[in-house]
Formats: C-alpha cells, sequence, structure tokens
C-alpha cells in the first residue's frame, strides 16, 4: 500500500480501541505513510507493526499507534487539540516520550512530514504541560 499523496510506503498498523475515534473513518486499522507521516484508513495489517521503517526510535506497540495517529492529525492543531492531547497522552502512558519523538523526526533523513515538526513539537510541549 502507497500513500496517495506523495506515494511513500505505509506502516499498517491496529488502532488502540480507546483512540478508534481519532482514527481515519474511526476503523479498528490505520497506516502512517513512512515519509509524509500523513495517517489513513487501511484494512487489516500486521499484528506487530514496523514502525522502526519510519525511523529506527520510534515507539512501539500501541505507544507507536498512538504516536502515529498523532502525527496524522499535527497539520491542524488548532481544529484537532482534543484528538491530540488524546493520542499523546495515551502514547505517554503508554511508555513512548512523544517531544522526543518529535525531536527524532525533526533531524531524521528522508521525511517529508505533511507539516512542520518543530514548530508543532513546541507547541505539542505547551500543549502537554
Amino acid at each position: 500500500m502507497t500513500c496517495p499523496v506523495c506515494g511513500g510506503d505505509h506502516v499498517a498498523f491496529a488502532v488502540p480501541a480507546p483512540l478508534r475515534q481519532h482514527a481515519p473513518e474511526s476503523t479498528g486499522h490505520a497506516a502512517i505513510c513512512s515519509s509524509c507521516l500523513r495517517v489513513h484508513a487501511a484494512g487489516r495489517g500486521p499484528s506487530t507493526p514496523d514502525f522502526e521503517r519510519i525511523h529506527p526510535a520510534f515507539p512501539t506497540g500501541d505507544a507507536g499507534a498512538a504516536v502515529a495517529l498523532a502525527l496524522g492529525l499535527l497539520d491542524s492543531l488548532a481544529l484537532r487539540r482534543d484528538a491530540i492531547d488524546d493520542c499523546c497522552s495515551f502514547a505517554e502512558r503508554a511508555g513512548a516520550d512523544v517531544l522526543l519523538t518529535l525531536d527524532r523526526l525533526a533531524t531524521a533523513d528522508g521525511l517529508t512530514p505533511h507539516f512542520d515538526v518543530e514548530r508543532r513539537r513546541h507547541q505539542v510541549a505547551e500543549m502537554l504541560r
């Protein structure tokens, strides 16, 4: 499966039940583009998603799924603040450091995010206080 916007490869993942309302089309599965970081609805993916294809330090498991959903929402922080907060809070409870992940993505080679990572990192930091 490739991204309909940039043609990049997708990483499919299961959406944790508490976050399904924030997934595209509210489905139980989604996919994040390994290049532009957009999130799209997807069919059933692997039981263990390979988030390392995005970045070697990307969180795994449910924490990774929550971070992926948050990344997909960051193009419109003003409209999706509550959803982003839900996803980031879930990721942190699951053991991920969301701000560190954003720091690493900001300097990663080969990524062309659909949002300004450094600017959004600052805004997310303010939001999570």
